[in-house]
């Protein structure tokens, strides 16, 4: 692989991760209303990894192509954030951590993990960012093939991802964890940050669809 090209890759993924967006917001979530942010942020990188996966077998750019597919995509990912967007908004008053707020069960970790999953992997904007965007970066001129440095590519990215995602998540409890009033008002601006992403979504599918039946 091109080092150049790698360095180049690197900058662009820690600047991309470092940008605000709804995994950001349900990082932030994650920090003040859980006992570990830890499943959060796995399962935010375990959707990155999915990416990665249909990326590496070329199955991303496939999906891309299939006319009709992509916005059936988008209209389920903004339906998933108005409904994470909502659930997280109806439960702002109780956004303080306590080191006493008791041992999180299994069950609840998992349900966490899995809509970390669903928060990044469902995104078609993710999709659409690893097919278009890691694609510049892989040398057809390098001793790897193709498809192994495109992995290593997308898991360098999952990698900055959830370094970025953990701090962020650490920051928010550190910050706001003695201050229950803040916590809640950052709980509340995740939740309409996640609803008003998913409105987006739907409104970038129904507004051209409403255009030409005019």
């Amino acid at each position: 692989m091109n080092p150049q090209l790698f360095f180049a890759f690197l900058l662009v993924s820690v600047s991309l991760a470092c940008t605000p967006g709804v995994d950001w917001a349900y990082s932030i979530s994650a920090g003040l209303r859980q006992r570990s942010f830890v499943p959060a942020v796995a399962g935010l990188c375990g959707g990155y990894v999915i990416h990665t996966l249909l990326m590496a077998a070329g199955l991303a750019a496939l999906l891309a192509g299939v006319p009709g597919l992509l916005s059936w995509l988008t209209v389920a990912g903004a339906a998933y954030l108005l409904w994470l967007g909502a659930s997280t908004i109806r439960s702002w008053r109780g956004a303080s951590f306590s080191a006493d707020a008791g041992v999180v069960h299994s069950g609840n970790q998992l349900r966490t993990f899995l809509q970390g999953v669903g928060t990044s992997g469902i995104n078609p904007k993710g999709l659409l960012f690893f097919v278009a965007l890691v694609p510049q970066f892989v040398s057809p001129d390098a001793s790897l093939p193709v498809p192994v440095q495109s992995g290593l590519l997308g898991m360098t990215f999952v990698v900055m991802a959830g370094l970025v995602y953990t701090g962020v998540a650490l920051t928010s409890r550190k910050l706001l964890a003695s201050r229950p009033g803040a916590a809640r008002v950052v709980t509340l601006t995740s939740g309409i940050i996640m609803v008003g992403l998913g409105v987006v979504l739907l409104a970038e599918q129904i507004i051209p669809l409403v255009a030409t039946h005019i």
